[in-house]
């Protein structure tokens, strides 16, 4: 009996210490940008959709957003359609931008909502085309201050997540293709991924912004040293963004988009972690780089 006792115990106290995060988001609207490594990794997948099913049968309600660049370069490799980028930019032409939205809506979403669903009848895979989510523009590259065409990328204009809302509302999990139709011309346009759950995130009014990365949140002094930042400002962001890794930059300026918007935090973790998201949501520690919104808001105290 007393061997028991002391196998169960830890298990007990680390329920226990997910208690005050349980009750402080239970309710809450939590978006998830999946990406980098968790997307292709089979064991960090299925941890992803364990991790996301746990956070709605905690009481949160999330939502996962997701691009695909790794599957969408295979593809056009065995089409023998060059990948192109420009200021970090994929440059997509009519037919790579057919090969995208049938890589992101019918190959990643799919294998997504069936990982999820094998919990049960939760998720459900739309893209921003449907019911209007996302409306975009098409969007221009600049490098060294020309203006580039690189064709059917587009940045959102508008967002309506009134189809999300629905679902989540229903107790469905939404899961998201960012590629969006532009009220303009009527075309298909690619939508940066980090860029579109941080748009959602703060149509919603979520709690929370989550993007997964492949690094461990935002370093203090790269390359000179590996301290990740826990915990930041807004404007303490603002004032690091100038000088940031280029793949870095869409997600911390899609997290401080996201809580000068409303959101109360938003976060980068290390999606190369298994179960990450539950570790940065259930316990005190927390794992990642955290922004917050500027002062007088004071009530995020710690590792929240």
């Amino acid at each position: 009996m007393s061997t028991r006792k002391h196998t169960a115990l830890p298990k007990a106290q680390t329920l226990i210490e997910a208690l005050p995060w349980l009750t402080r988001h239970h309710g809450k609207t939590v978006v998830i940008k999946f990406g980098g490594n968790a997307m292709v990794d089979e064991e960090l997948k299925a941890a992803f959709a364990q991790d996301v099913v746990f956070l709605r049968h905690a009481g949160l309600k999330p939502v996962v957003v997701h691009g695909g660049g790794p599957q969408i370069s295979a593809h056009l490799d065995k089409l023998g359609l060059v990948s192109e980028f420009k200021a970090g930019l994929r440059v997509t032409t009519p037919e790579a931008m057919d090969v995208v939205r049938m890589v992101l809506a019918g190959q990643v979403q799919r294998e997504l909502v069936g990982l999820l669903n094998q919990h049960g009848p939760l998720a459900v895979g739309m893209t921003g085309e449907d019911a209007h989510t996302m409306t975009a523009t098409k969007r221009y590259a600049r490098i060294d201050g020309e203006t580039v065409d690189i064709g059917r990328v587009g940045e959102i204009t508008e967002i309506d997540a009134g189809a999300i809302q629905a679902l989540l509302d229903d107790g469905r999990i939404p899961v998201v293709s960012s590629i969006a139709r532009s009220a303009d011309d009527g075309h298909v346009y690619n939508i940066n991924a980090d860029t579109a759950a941080a748009a959602l995130a703060a149509a919603l009014g979520a709690e929370t912004l989550m993007v997964l990365t492949d690094v461990e949140g935002l370093y203090e002094d790269w390359p000179n040293s590996d301290d990740v930042i826990s915990r930041l400002t807004a404007s303490e962001l603002e004032k690091l963004l100038p000088d940031l890794a280029s793949g870095m930059v869409p997600k911390m300026e899609g997290c401080l988009y996201a809580v000068r918007n409303g959101v109360h935090t938003a976060r980068v973790i290390d999606g190369r972690v298994q179960h990450s998201i539950l570790l940065e949501i259930f316990t005190d520690e927390g794992i990642g780089t955290m922004v917050v919104p500027d002062a007088p808001d004071t009530s995020e105290e710690g590792h929240a």
